[in-house]
């Protein structure tokens, strides 16, 4: 008899065991802290962006899986997508949401006033009204600007450089981005100070970006383009169409240069969205994210594709190279 309770008291404890870690293991997941990363773009437009912001958040003791859970959603550069998924973040109370472009940030303003909004890169968060000031952003949005319409004027000077002659000038933009708009006005702006005309022609969706080259053909000697999810995502056709028409381009980051831009001059993507982390550190310990200053880009990048360039047979001034923070070759 004595035995039989025994055993059975063995039995119970030798289940409970194996049982524990399980439950424990499970409970410990419920309880960590989930980011909801509201990726704008695709894998293979913002990837290497997300990579930084995940390398950095492990310094800082973050580690996927065992300290913090990550929620990833791809918008794919599709404006409807941004508000389904906040909508989606909201509703699984992640602790915090990460996204990048206004339009994105819009999205997450909109549906929720609570949790926590880290921007991970946007236009001009204080122009497009996500924040009250940079300095003290209030409400429950913070991170870092790439103040894309400061460095407008900027970008169009460089070009000049390399297209010494240039008179009439095309800007291409996804409408739909708050900071866009800005970006396009400033540009336009800058142009007829440098004596240019401008030729503006709008996008909203990946289908107009064919016909928008075809409206521009015979029309413009360059192209300005101003960034965001939409053209992010389709940056290798953008770029093909570019070449076919002799197109020399200028973009706002590095990663349209690598794949055949002629040149870029603004915040390091990369390096922006590794800060992010920081900021996503800061909340889980405690910070109010509308007492967390908004960063602005340390330094600016002059990136020029001189395979680019010769394909364009644009010469490339060598006191211009020798600016260059990188030559794509």
């Amino acid at each position: 008899m004595a035995s039989h309770i025994g055993r059975r008291k063995f039995l119970a404890t030798l289940g409970g065991a194996a049982a524990w870690p399980l439950a424990a293991r499970a409970q410990q997941a419920a309880k960590l802290p989930t980011i909801g990363f509201l990726v704008a773009g695709t894998p293979s437009s913002h990837g290497q962006w997300v990579a930084a912001f995940v390398q950095r958040l492990r310094e800082l003791g973050w580690i996927e899986g065992r300290t913090i859970t990550i929620e990833y959603r791809w918008a794919e550069g599709r404006s409807e997508r941004f508000a389904e998924i906040a909508a989606e973040f909201v509703r699984r109370k992640v602790d915090v949401i990460v996204t990048s472009a206004t339009e994105a940030v819009v999205a997450a303003k909109q549906a929720t006033s609570v949790i926590p909004i880290v921007i991970a890169a946007a236009g001009d968060p204080v122009g497009t009204g996500l924040v009250a000031s940079l300095a003290r952003p209030g409400g429950n949005v913070t991170g870092l600007s790439i103040q894309q319409t400061d460095v407008a004027a900027k970008r169009l000077e460089l070009l000049r450089e390399i297209v010494p002659g240039l008179r009439r000038l095309a800007v291409l933009g996804n409408v739909s981005g708050p900071a866009v708009v800005l970006d396009m006005r400033e540009a336009e702006a800058a142009a007829r100070t440098l004596g240019m005309e401008v030729i503006t022609s709008e996008i909203r969706r990946g289908e107009d970006i064919a016909p928008a080259f075809a409206a521009l053909k015979g029309r413009a000697e360059a192209l300005y383009l101003p960034i965001d999810p939409l053209v992010n995502t389709h940056r290798f056709r953008i770029n093909t169409l570019a070449l076919a028409a002799r197109l020399p381009t200028v973009h706002t980051s590095r990663e349209w240069v690598e794949v055949g831009g002629l040149m870029s001059y603004g915040a390091n993507v990369p390096d922006l969205f590794r800060r992010a982390a920081n900021y996503v550190d800061k909340i889980l310990r405690g910070a109010k994210p509308g007492d967390i200053p908004v960063e602005q880009p340390s330094k600016f990048d002059l990136i020029i594709n001189l395979t680019t360039a010769r394909a364009l047979d644009l010469e490339v001034p060598p006191t211009l190279l020798a600016r260059a923070d990188e030559v794509i070759e």
